[in-house]
């Protein structure tokens, strides 16, 4: 006779390896270490293997011995060894395991099945969003996006690596570096001096310009943007929180033109320099420049955006302008100023 916690036909699930890791574990609880930083107790089917994964780490976190004794008495603790089966599926756990040699084996395909339940889960979360017609459809993307990379976010490990793993790609590159000296490895910022310095803007860089205010921090970012855009083709994605995009793109014709901001707002253009104006905007208008005057933007707005521009053009550097009116919702409701900023 089938369980009741059997999976439905057609759900992702492997009993048989959720089983084997815990087996394994009650086998070998050295074995612990070689899972606990990827498998977490939500990845488990069947709940009361959940618990006693829970009550594995539990054990494991207070520095106690893992075996069939401390397990059911910690379940007894908890009030869930009745539920989980008594003793006996403890003991059927420690038996029916063929081996704790490959408990990172099952403990992957536990992992996997799990991502497939919630993708699934995702996908039909998505549907329901899209049945409901009093949604913006704009919305409902960003959503959709939103919670399909909350599953794939989800895989996302950093492991501790040995020095001597890492080594080999540092001195390749340093090697690289050595033979190509007349080539920035990053996107360039169109300043001398500061690309000598820095070798371009490189990838995973995050660059805060600070100053005091009305000292030239925007205009010195969306200089850096435009020379990278023009001059290099780069793909650049830039978040203006403060001002609207036809603002930011009158001051980008005014660094092109060197015609003063203010007359071009108040359209005090002389004859001999609409050509110019006509040119630069032409020039301007065929960079790989993107904006979005999405004002108190939170931080997984732009991650959505830039992961759809990636898509569709590639995307080499970010700008926002500028970070505090961002609206981080990292800390929830007690984090304060300092820490969403962070």
């Amino acid at each position: 006779m089938e369980s009741v916690d059997a999976p439905v036909k057609g759900i992702p699930a492997n009993l048989e390896a959720e089983r084997a890791v815990l087996g394994s574990l009650l086998i070998d609880p050295d074995a612990i270490i070689k899972v606990a930083n990827f498998l977490r107790p939500e990845d488990f089917f069947r709940e009361r293997h959940a618990w006693l994964y829970e009550a594995m780490l539990a054990l494991n976190e207070r520095r106690e011995p893992l075996d069939f004794v401390t397990i059911v008495d910690e379940l007894e603790r908890r009030g869930q060894l009745e539920e989980v089966g008594g003793p006996a599926y403890v003991t059927d756990l420690i038996s029916s395991t063929p081996s704790a040699m490959y408990v990172d084996h099952y403990a992957r395909i536990v992992e996997r099945t799990a991502l497939l339940r919630r993708l699934i889960g995702a996908a039909g979360q998505i549907a329901e969003l899209a049945y409901d017609d009093s949604q913006d459809v704009d919305e409902v993307i960003d959503r959709a996006e939103s919670l399909i990379f909350g599953v794939s976010e989800a895989r996302i490990h950093r492991d501790l690596m040995p020095i001597r793993a890492i080594m080999g790609n540092v001195v390749d590159r340093i090697d690289f570096l050595a033979r190509n000296q007349d080539t920035l490895m990053g996107v360039p910022t169109g300043f001398m001096m500061l690309d000598r310095l820095l070798g371009g803007l490189q990838k995973s860089d995050l660059v805060i310009l600070a100053a005091r205010p009305a000292m030239g921090k925007s205009s010195l970012a969306l200089n850096v943007a435009q020379n990278a855009a023009k001059r290099y083709g780069a793909r650049v994605a830039i978040f203006s929180l403060e001002m609207s995009n036809e603002q930011l793109v009158q001051r980008l014709l005014s660094t092109e033109t060197g015609i003063d901001s203010h007359r071009l707002r108040l359209g005090q253009v002389h004859d001999d320099e609409w050509p110019i104006l006509l040119e630069a905007a032409n020039m301007l208008a065929n960079t790989n420049i993107f904006i979005d005057d999405t004002p108190a933007a939170t931080v997984n707005e732009i991650r959505t955006k830039c992961r759809r521009l990636y898509a569709e053009h590639g995307l080499d550097m970010v700008m926002i302008d500028y970070m505090q009116l961002m609206s981080g919702q990292a800390g929830g409701l007690d984090a304060n100023r300092q820490q969403e900023i962070s």
